[in-house]
């Protein structure tokens, strides 16, 4: 990603399209989520996938474990569902008035292998904290979110107010200027999209950005911060996408 200038709708980051890609997406998006192998052919017609490639995916994801069959029915596997929590949240993240406070998490475990810092780094990540240094996570105290459980065993959890004002601290903490130019670049991508392949990895797209949104509260953020945008531009094309799935289901 290019930090000197803003990135245009042709230079974002997309994906290849795969079976694998299609159905995880519907499925995704699916409450509950689970399809009909005869609605998922439909479903990913448009995407120039045929059936037999279709079947010959879902084979595959079975047996990788991303997926459970009954009978005809395909269900994303109890690992997926999480997968789909933290994309609902990243589309309808629940927040709550700002008074100043930070939340803080200091690690404290020590001796543990490279394997579960990574695992514990990912997971701080992935509560939309940011490392002030190691071993130190911040983020304002603006989320409707429990801390897990198993966080306090190897961390402390703080509420702090750092000494620097707040804009300057978030700033430094997320690159927001390059998350924001992405963004856009990602929204004007979308809107100028027409085929469905394009559409679709156009969404995916936003979909992965959207998990990297930090979530601050709107006077730490930038002039023009694409966030919303981006959220409601994906609510209604996965709202599409399911209409769309369900309509194929009742005409066969």
């Amino acid at each position: 990603m290019r930090n000197n200038a803003a990135l245009t709708a042709d230079e974002v980051e997309l994906r290849p399209l795969s079976a694998r890609s299609v159905v995880l997406s519907l499925l995704l998006g699916l409450h509950p989520p689970e399809l009909p192998v005869k609605d998922l052919v439909g479903a990913v017609e448009p995407f120039g996938i045929a059936g037999s490639t279709l079947r010959a995916a879902l084979s595959r994801m079975v047996a990788a474990g991303d997926l459970r069959r009954a009978d005809t029915v395909h269900r994303l596997s109890d690992r997926l569902l999480e997968r789909q929590r933290r994309q609902d949240d990243a589309v309808h993240p629940e927040t709550r008035p700002w008074d100043g406070d930070w939340e803080m998490v200091v690690v404290t475990a020590t001796g543990r292998s490279a394997a579960e810092r990574a695992e514990l780094r990912t997971e701080l990540t992935r509560l939309r904290l940011a490392e002030l240094r190691e071993g130190v996570w911040l983020r304002p105290a603006n989320l409707r979110r429990a801390l897990p459980d198993g966080l306090r065993d190897v961390a402390q959890c703080y509420t702090a107010r750092p000494d620097r004002p707040a804009r300057e601290q978030a700033a430094d903490l997320w690159p927001l200027d390059a998350w924001a130019d992405t963004g856009r670049a990602l929204l004007a991508h979308v809107a100028a999209a027409r085929r469905p392949s394009e559409r679709f990895t156009g969404f995916a797209a936003v979909v992965r950005h959207l998990l990297a949104d930090p979530v601050l509260p709107a006077r730490l953020l930038p002039p023009d911060w694409p966030g919303e945008p981006l959220r409601t531009a994906y609510a209604d094309y996965r709202r599409e996408l399911v209409e769309d799935v369900r309509a194929r289901g009742r005409q066969e």
